[in-house]
């Protein structure tokens, strides 16, 4: 026999903390992509100041344009992703305040209707947080191969300079 979730204290306290954890993850790709964004930015301005000091076009410059074009791509990835986690951490916290809502109402069998209602409130507000943690994920790793791709570049002519 089956318990339903309002007389399971276990169902209840995970319809609670999950969607706190997910906040909590969220919160730190956000943080840590913010961090990614002001580096963007830092080497957006060290770059177009070297490019302005630079009198010559040589393979170098050539690099650091071709550079800055990445660099901006990387940032509007990085501000896209920024996006979608926030929008996870806003979606996993209303998830969470509507999972305690429905904890509450789930004690009394005269607000069954309501707690049901709140408990696929929170369920969508947590499918709507996954889905915008994954895809502010993926914008991350995009992200990531295009910064790497730079750094392969600038191996190469390092490489190439020391021949």
């Amino acid at each position: 026999m089956t318990l339903p979730a309002t007389e399971n204290p276990f169902a209840v306290l995970t319809l609670i903390a999950a969607p706190a954890v997910f906040t909590n993850a969220s919160s730190v790709l956000a943080l840590g992509t913010g961090n990614r964004l002001a580096r963007v930015v830092d080497r957006t301005r060290v770059l177009a100041h070297e490019l302005h000091s630079h009198a010559t076009r040589d393979r170098t410059s050539e690099l650091w344009v071709n550079h800055l074009g990445r660099l901006e791509k990387r940032g509007s990835l990085l501000v896209r992703a920024m996006s979608f986690l926030y929008g996870s951490i806003a979606a996993f916290a209303a998830a969470s305040l509507v999972s305690i809502l429905g904890a509450v109402l789930a004690v009394s069998q005269q607000y069954r209707l309501p707690f049901e209602v709140l408990s696929v409130i929170s369920f969508v507000a947590g499918t709507i947080g996954f889905i915008a943690l994954t895809v502010g994920c993926t914008f991350l790793v995009r992200e990531t191969r295009i910064a790497l791709g730079a750094m392969s570049d600038e191996v190469d002519l390092a490489k190439s300079l020391l021949k």
